[in-house]
């Protein structure tokens, strides 16, 4: 009896067992042995106390051996049934498991070029990713799987969803449930009733294997690894899919995305066979005996055909097609070589790339034609000077003479014989004053020429007198001597006489006409530039570094700046507060020559290599415009007082005339136009026009040759 009831009571033991296991197995995950690590000892107590209920104790004593054998086979089934329903639920491989470094922050990989590594051991690079917004927007318009693609940031890479996976993404944004199949309005199976159980659903104590490490598994790992390091297992191969794949580019076009996008090109079609392939074509498909000789005298791409039709009693007689091969290589050349993409071409008209200007006869008034040649010199006219009133014209020639002309008559009014080759000439720029600055050898020359009135010539003489008497004429570091003329050169209109320790080649006034500074051009010392003051004799260097070769200088029309002109830049110094305030970077390789607009704002200069730069002060450092509208080296450059016009002097013979209109707002750029050329000089030993000026109050210019003329355009 006592068997009996044993075996009854663990017959329901089992059932009991096995019912439970149908009803929680859905609930059961690989995470199970896990969670059986966490019994804390509180749980323990809670079931020991349970573990007896099962059975009486009288049945225990009769039948430990069968207890040990239904164990035995309860473990078994149990092992049994957790290898089946193991990985039934497991949602491993809805992972991605490419990137093996676990759930960590992927921010800690940002400044590596990798992003993890794979199931080999290998690093996992990031993608080359130099993808802008523009690149972005592109991707955008033109990729027609874009609005599926994902970043993936686990790997790095773009993943395009499935359409079952945008299916499922659609559903859940519906806040529908993922799975299709899935009843949400199944009615709910209770497997909990509400009544309070006395015993527990299970008093199986937890496995011993479910909280202490497994030796069987820590021994087959170590062999595993140890077989790795010695080579005799190897790891997996990356197959190489790019040998022996074969892709259809034109498979399945008309069902994809693809062929209902705008920009797709479809695969060119063949056409379809005519009655001239037929084995038994009509009469008229048969070339006669003329057609089939042109037909062979043809050149083959300009033949219709690329076989002569024939006609046969039978299809069994039609022999193989001798072209055949060719024709297929020529159809996947086609289908190889056809875009897939139709690219959007803008057709540009070349005339719409022309900017539009002005047309030059609205906007006069300019010089068009020469009037008058002012003739006399015996050698190069190297400078031209008009006085502020504009009645009369200095030149200085390779001659050696300073020459007076009357504007209107072309009259040579004085001569003076200066005994050297005149570099420059500069009239005061001031109407109160008749003076004339001439430059030649180590001289500078102030000549009072008495073109004026009497008041004029009495003003020039005060300011030429002006020096206090006892007082001693400075002597400026030294090295410039200021000495008076006497005797035959104080008839000629000689006054002063400025001696410099090199030889000069530029002198210019300042607006006012007190101030004079002229140009030694030495790259080997700083003394390249002196500021005169005439009315106190002295001179100054302002400069106690040398900053290159100084070719040419200017005043600042209105403010008090100084413009210098090296062999590639312009620096601009502040007179007041001593120090240089811009330089411009002209891009040309050696600058000959340099003005400033009246405005004060903009910078033009001329260059040995052709060019003319327009400089704007206020927007850059770099060139406005470039133009290069001469041949030859440019000589002279000069801006109009009055009127909106520059003009540029070369040794290709000509003067180049453009309108130049600055604006007060500063949002509007200038407006550069040419609008003349002038010719009326000789080239004589490859040189043209040295000099050009332009006439203080009418549009008139005027230049100076290498042919010993003065040209005046009107």
């Amino acid at each position: 009896m006592k068997k009996a009831g044993g075996k009854t009571a663990l017959k329901r033991s089992k059932e009991e067992d096995e019912e439970q296991n149908q009803i929680f197995n859905f609930n059961r995950k690989p995470a199970d042995e896990d969670k059986d690590d966490d019994l804390s000892d509180s749980e323990d107590s809670v079931y020991s106390g349970l573990e007896d209920s099962g059975s009486d104790s009288e049945e225990e004593e009769g039948s430990d051996d069968n207890d040990d054998k239904m164990k035995e086979k309860k473990e078994g089934e149990v092992s049994e049934e957790k290898k089946k329903h193991e990985y039934e639920h497991d949602s491993s491989d809805e992972e991605d498991i490419r990137n093996t470094v676990g759930n960590i922050p992927m921010e800690w990989y940002k400044d590596f070029p990798h992003i993890g590594y794979n199931l080999d051991g290998k690093k996992i690079y990031k993608p080359i990713r130099n993808k802008d917004e523009l690149d972005d927007f592109l991707d955008k318009m033109e990729n027609p799987e874009y609005w599926r693609t994902v970043h993936d940031k686990q790997t790095g890479s773009d993943i395009v969803l499935s359409d079952d996976q945008v299916e499922l993404v659609n559903r859940l944004q519906r806040g529908q449930f993922g799975d299709v199949n899935f009843n949400e309005y199944e009615p709910m199976v209770e497997f909990f009733s509400s009544d309070v159980m006395i015993h527990p659903v299970t008093n199986r104590p937890a496995d011993k294997r479910s909280f202490i490490p497994s030796l069987t598994e820590k021994e087959k790992v170590s062999k595993l690894v140890h077989a790795i390091k010695m080579g005799w297992i190897k790891p997996r191969r990356v197959e190489d899919d790019g040998r022996g794949r074969y892709y259809n580019l034109w498979a399945s076009e008309d069902s994809s995305i693809l062929a209902r996008h705008k920009m797709h090109l479809p695969a060119p079609k063949i056409p379809l066979p005519g009655h001239h392939e037929s084995y038994n074509p009509p009469p008229e498909y048969l070339f006669t005996d003329e057609e089939r000789a042109l037909w062979e005298q043809q050149d083959p791409a300009d033949r219709k055909l690329p076989f002569v039709p024939r006609k046969y009693s039978s299809l069994r007689q039609v022999p193989a097609f001798s072209q055949f091969i060719h024709e297929r290589f020529e159809r996947c050349l086609d289908l190889y070589l056809c875009p897939r993409q139709r690219k959007m071409r803008v057709n540009v008209n070349p005339e719409d790339l022309i900017p539009q200007l002005p047309k030059p006869k609205d906007l006069q008034p300019f010089p068009t034609t020469r009037s008058l040649v002012y003739r006399g010199h015996s050698g190069l006219v190297r400078s031209i000077s008009v006085s502020p009133s504009g009645q009369w014209l200095a030149s200085g020639s390779d001659d050696g003479s300073v020459r007076f002309w009357e504007v209107c008559s072309s009259r040579c009014m004085k001569t003076v014989q200066v005994g050297g080759a005149v570099k420059s000439v500069a009239w005061n720029p001031n109407p109160s004053v008749c003076l004339l600055a001439v430059a030649l050898d180590s001289v500078v020359l102030i000549l009072s020429p008495s073109l004026a009135d009497k008041q004029v010539i009495l003003s020039s003489e005060r300011l030429l007198s002006a020096q206090q008497e006892g007082e001693e004429p400075a002597e400026g570091n030294g090295s410039v001597v200021w000495s008076e003329a006497e005797g035959e050169e104080l008839n000629q209109g000689l006054r002063l006489k400025i001696q410099h320790p090199k030889a000069v080649h530029q002198v210019v006034w300042h607006a006012k006409g007190d101030y004079l500074a002229s140009v030694m051009p030495d790259n080997t010392s700083h003394l390249q530039v002196y500021i005169h003051q005439l009315s106190r004799r002295r001179s100054q260097n302002p400069f106690s570094r040398n900053k290159g070769l100084v070719q040419c200088i200017s005043f600042h029309p209105i403010r008090p700046y100084f413009f210098v002109a090296t062999q590639r830049s312009i620096r601009i110094y502040n007179l007041v507060k001593q120090e240089m305030t811009k330089k411009l970077q002209t891009n040309s390789k050696w600058i000959s020559s340099m003005a400033v607009h009246p405005g004060g704002d903009h910078v033009i200069c001329g260059s040995y290599d052709c060019k003319l730069s327009w400089f704007d002060l206020d927007l850059s450092t770099k060139p406005y415009k470039m133009l290069r509208h001469h041949k030859k080296a440019v000589r002279g450059v000069a801006y109009h007082r009055l009127y909106p016009l520059f003009a540029s002097a070369s040794d290709d013979g000509s003067v180049i005339v453009c309108h130049g209109t600055v604006y007060n707002d500063l949002l509007q750029n200038p407006l550069i136009v040419p609008v003349k050329v002038l010719r009326g000089h000789v080239m004589t030993h490859d040189l043209g026009v040295l000099d050009v000026t332009f006439h203080p109050t009418q549009p008139w210019v005027f230049s100076s040759g290498a042919d010993s003329t003065i040209c005046l355009f009107t």
